[in-house]
């Protein structure tokens, strides 16, 4: 009886660890940029990414325009509009209500200038022809034109999950993660999926965060309206998000102790 009474507490004892050890995830799945390691050694390695931007703007894009004109205020103000001539950065929120929406078919429309067609331009190249069609009727004019929607959506495995306004015209993946708290210990850093718009409908990208050249990929920069999905580790499905580490102890103690005391009081 004592040897089988040992028994199950050794049992007790080894379910407590192994269960305790399955909850964990390994320290490998947890790293970005596992070729960092490599500073520990003293060796270094560069990696070449061109920031190229080349989002091309479409129907329901959002421009913030602002008209620079120390000439001749009043001519900025008839092209700007007189509202907003006289509230241009308030509040980032301003950005966005004084911009101007492409329609459906790609134009702006400015007071003076009319309608003007920017679909799939570039940011910049909508500039310069704004510019050019602002020169007609107000000279050293300088305009500043900025992208004012964009936008990510951030799921799955990270801290805080949601859609985030970006008001910069660049933004990489890692502080696109950090806008959402950074990813959980159970997500995936190998299949981080980003989801992005294409003239033909969308396409689906997989990346792989815990690697080092991830810094030199082609999608390292984000594009307004992507979408990041970060899957969860299979060890997740276990339910161990949070394991209830207490509870468990608690029970194991609880079931040692009923059987030493049967033990002692059990009559010879």
């Amino acid at each position: 009886m004592k040897h089988m009474n040992r028994l199950l507490k050794v049992g007790l004892v080894a379910m407590l660890f192994a269960v305790a050890f399955a909850s964990c995830v390994p320290q490998k799945k947890m790293l970005y940029l596992k070729e960092a390691q490599m500073a520990a050694e003293n060796i270094s390695k560069e990696y070449v990414n061109d920031r190229t931007v080349d989002y091309k703007l479409q129907p329901g894009d959002n421009l913030y325009i602002r008209f620079l004109n120390t000439i001749d205020q009043n001519s900025a103000a008839a092209l700007a509009g007189e509202n907003s001539a006289r509230n241009y950065m308030s509040s980032e929120a301003s950005i966005y209500l004084q911009s101007y929406t492409l329609d459906e078919d790609g134009y702006i429309e400015m007071p003076l200038t009319g309608k003007i067609n920017l679909k799939n331009m570039t940011v910049d190249q909508a500039k310069e022809k704004l510019q050019e069609e602002v020169s007609k009727f107000v000279n050293q004019t300088t305009l500043i034109v900025k992208l004012s929607n964009f936008n990510l959506t951030i799921l799955g495995e990270v801290s805080k999950p949601g859609m985030y306004k970006v008001y910069q015209s660049q933004i990489n993946l890692f502080e696109a993660i950090a806008l959402a708290g950074n990813m959980t210990n159970f997500a995936q850093k190998d299949n981080v999926k980003i989801v992005r718009q294409t003239n033909n409908g969308s396409e689906i990208i997989t990346v792989d965060m815990g690697q080092a050249d991830i810094l030199s990929s082609p999608y390292y920069y984000l594009k307004p309206n992507d979408i990041i999905y970060i899957e969860p580790l299979k060890i997740k499905q276990w339910g161990f998000t949070s394991f209830p580490y207490s509870t468990v102890i608690s029970v194991v103690s609880l079931a040692v102790t009923l059987i030493t005391l049967y033990t002692r009081l059990k009559p010879e």
